[in-house]
């Protein structure tokens, strides 16, 4: 009778781990392949309608609002005296931040053996490629003849004029250009047995051409395995540094500067932060959309890695609040009469309400909610939690571009900032974003299923005495 309910109780412990934990609830190879291919091939009407109204979205207030601009020149911008720099500037800051969240999720907690990333490592990655994608057409269009773009590139010309390695426009190329390239070849590595997978399962016509291509005729032997996990370890380590080097550069933009409120020695981990911050509540809308959106999803994106995932946003929201007051502290307290002008401004200036919103959003809801276990596994609960981050974050960036810039030493010159042409421009590249991760969707596997499998075969369950615990073996 004890061996028959201590038996029972043994299965009860492991029916409850499996249903709570990726990782203990394996299916075999063939099985979860076929799953990931059929998240990726089964769309509704529903969602080409959407795409079809993103699609709208991004012709109108991304393309022909640039050409409009183009035509008619900056001033159907609001970029004037003192604000030279608007939401052009505040977008390509906030893209490359959601950009970031892709190479910390895979990258270091690839590196620190993480076992929680697995089954959304991918989605992140697309984030980050994406995401700047979206960075570069923000910095083209603050360019206003973007014509002339070439002209940052260091080549030999007749002109016998070489980049301006002062302007911050010539860094921010250089991030730009520089993360981009890297995170492409880092999301590409670890998607070429899934696409070798997809094209052992996709019948023929172009779906098979395009596999195969990009498969680069990955047949899974040992040497190929090998191979891949040397270039892979090699980017996740290289790839690091590169990350919070970009943004780095970024916060540089301002503070070498000598204008009140940008001439900060803290903009470099601040803005790093905030970028992790921004990430963070990206990646965990995304999971929540692709979980509720696509098939079969629910397998593998479980509760238990939102529940991750929030506390990684609990951490990063109490660190960026670090951040901001140390900065706003040592500012408020330095004396200088222009400085404080400027503060004053962010909290009583007309666009006050901006300041107290970005705090709250950014700090008093992610303390208030995601200490909660039960509320950060909800997914509803930690999306909404994120857009409110996101937002947060978009406003910041405003404050410390447009906001700021209207306070200098040359009072005459204060005026408002008002936004014109970038309001539309801004909204394309949102939508254009959401499309071609939309796109990406049902193009490319969105799970890692070589990762999941890969882990499943780690992890274990063990009797101790009445305790059951879990064991992760090492297959490296």
């Amino acid at each position: 009778m004890a061996s028959d309910k201590t038996h029972e109780e043994h299965a009860h412990d492991e029916a409850h781990f499996r249903e709570q934990h990726l990782m203990l609830d394996p299916k075999p190879r063939g099985e979860m392949n076929a799953m990931v291919m059929e998240a990726m091939h089964t769309t509704s009407w529903k969602f080409w309608a959407v795409a079809a109204l993103l699609a709208v979205v991004v012709a109108i207030g991304l393309f022909y609002s640039w050409g409009h601009m183009i035509a008619e020149g900056l001033g159907t911008a609001g970029i004037n005296r003192p604000s030279y720099w608007g939401i052009f500037i505040v977008n390509t800051v906030f893209w490359i931040g959601i950009s970031h969240a892709g190479t910390f999720i895979s990258a270091i907690l690839r590196v620190f053996k993480a076992e929680f990333r697995r089954p959304f490592t991918r989605a992140a990655e697309l984030m980050t490629t994406f995401g700047l994608v979206q960075a570069g057409f923000s910095i083209f269009m603050h360019l206003g003849r973007v014509w002339l773009a070439y002209w940052l590139m260091p080549y030999p010309n007749q002109r016998m004029i070489w980049p301006n390695l002062h302007s911050p426009l010539t860094w921010d190329l250089l991030a730009i250009t520089t993360y981009l390239l890297a995170s492409t070849m880092y999301l590409f590595l670890p998607l070429i047995p899934d696409l070798a997978m997809a094209r052992d399962r996709t019948e023929g016509g172009w779906r098979k051409t395009f596999y195969r291509v990009l498969a680069l005729g990955f047949r899974g032997t040992e040497g190929e395995w090998k191979h891949l996990r040397h270039a892979m370890n090699i980017f996740a380590f290289a790839i690091i540094p590169v990350m919070f080097s970009v943004h780095t550069i970024v916060s540089w933009d301002f503070a070498v500067a000598t204008r009140p409120g940008w001439n900060s020695t803290i903009f470099g981990p601040y803005f790093v932060v905030g970028a992790l911050h921004s990430g963070m509540g990206a990646v965990v809308m995304v999971l929540a959309l692709v979980r509720g959106t696509m098939k079969n999803m629910k397998y593998f994106i479980r509760p238990e890695h939102f529940e991750a995932i929030g506390k990684l946003m609990l951490i990063i929201s109490m660190t960026w609040a670090y951040f901001f007051f140390n900065d706003f502290i040592v500012q408020w307290y330095g004396g200088d009469k222009w400085i404080q002008t400027l503060l004053h401004y962010h909290e009583a200036g007309p666009l006050g309400w901006m300041w107290f919103l970005m705090l709250f959003v950014n700090v008093v809801i992610p303390w208030a909610t995601l200490w909660n276990k039960k509320w950060r596994s909800t997914p509803w609960v930690v999306f909404v939690v994120g857009l409110l981050i996101n937002v947060g974050m978009w406003i910041e960036r405003y404050i410390i571009v447009p906001i700021s810039l209207t306070v200098n030493r040359s009072p005459f010159t204060w005026k408002l900032y008002q936004p014109g042409i970038e309001i539309p421009l801004g909204i394309g590249t949102l939508a254009f974003f959401i499309l071609l991760y939309m796109l990406a969707s049902r193009l490319i596997p969105l799970i890692p299923a070589w990762e999941v499998q890969e882990g499943q075969m780690a992890h274990s369950l063990t009797k101790y005495g009445r305790e059951t615990v879990v064991t992760v073996s090492e297959l490296e």
